[in-house]
């Protein structure tokens, strides 16, 4: 098969990995989705990649950056209209890729997750009321690797936050803040339907977030079936192919607390030796044989 990585650099560890194993049976090459152009002539999609026509693909996958979302999707929405298998859709990765959203899909389908409420109110204590005077956490919609992540410890401190941010026309939400699961969570990789991997992930000292790129550190971890059960649920919800699937431990049983589309490789790979990337190949070899 030719498989194409869109990614802006093979040096990258997620890149690389995915490309040193694809070359082993397929043919590979990384596609900097800035070097590409899309188009329509002849009532038919059509794609370059610089001076030269794309037509000869028959899967991607998708490494798309958070500040390149749009077009990122978009690159990939036309690849999916010239028939080219994607292992995340395009609507996949911009419903992933803003928490609100995200949110109001787990609902849908009533999968379990922290209480969260659009902070887009003329009024913050309109939504504050509903966390009675405990510490919430303000989400930017768009964040990433923790980034856009505000724990306000007072209502005060909340309706301060929020009354900044919608003076600045920023889109975010508020959510329950849950302590009892100390600064750490669960990462699980889910592809084709089944959770590959897991770690366990503990924050720094004086950070609440658990992010590696943040200092956090990690550790193989074993998905209890009740973990496990709603991190399929929610990569199915989100009609994800590939993704991670951050879980929080709470009083009240396990809470999806974020969906990644384009989850890095390094740190879980690492931490627990499995071999995602060959997951991930795999899984174009069962939905597109050449």
């Amino acid at each position: 098969m030719n498989i194409a990585i869109l990614s802006r650099s093979a040096q990258l560890y997620s890149t690389k990995s995915l490309l040193d194993c694809g070359l082993k049976h397929h043919n590979m090459e990384v596609m900097d989705p800035s070097l590409c152009h899309v188009g329509t002539q002849d009532n038919k999609a059509v794609l370059y990649y610089g001076t030269e026509i794309v037509d000869d693909l028959d899967a991607v996958i998708p490494r798309i950056g958070a500040s390149n979302t749009f077009f990122g999707a978009s690159l990939v929405r036309h690849f999916e209209s010239m028939n080219v298998f994607s292992t995340v859709s395009a609507e996949a990765i911009l419903q992933s890729r803003n928490k609100w959203t995200c949110q109001q899909i787990l609902s849908q389908h009533h999968i379990p997750s922290p209480m969260s409420f659009l902070g887009h109110t003329a009024n913050p204590d309109d939504v504050l009321m509903h966390f009675g005077g405990q510490p919430v956490v303000i989400k930017l919609l768009q964040g990433t690797h923790g980034q856009g992540v505000i724990l306000a410890e007072s209502t005060a401190s909340a309706r301060s936050i929020m009354e900044t941010l919608n003076a600045t026309k920023v889109r975010f939400l508020v959510q329950e803040y849950i302590a009892e699961s100390q600064g750490s969570d669960l990462r699980a990789i889910v592809v084709d339907g089944a959770v590959v991997a897991s770690m366990k992930r503990s924050s720094k000292a004086g950070d609440f977030r658990s992010n590696l790129h943040r200092g956090g550190q990690s550790v193989p971890y074993a998905l209890s079936p009740e973990e496990t059960q709603i991190a399929i649920q929610a990569a199915r919800a989100l009609k994800l192919g590939v993704c991670g699937v951050d879980i929080l431990q709470s009083e009240r049983g396990p809470l999806i607390l974020e969906i990644n589309s384009t989850p890095g490789l390094e740190g879980i790979e690492n931490t627990t030796g499995v071999d995602i990337a060959q997951k991930i190949i795999s899984y174009i070899e069962r939905n597109r044989i050449s």
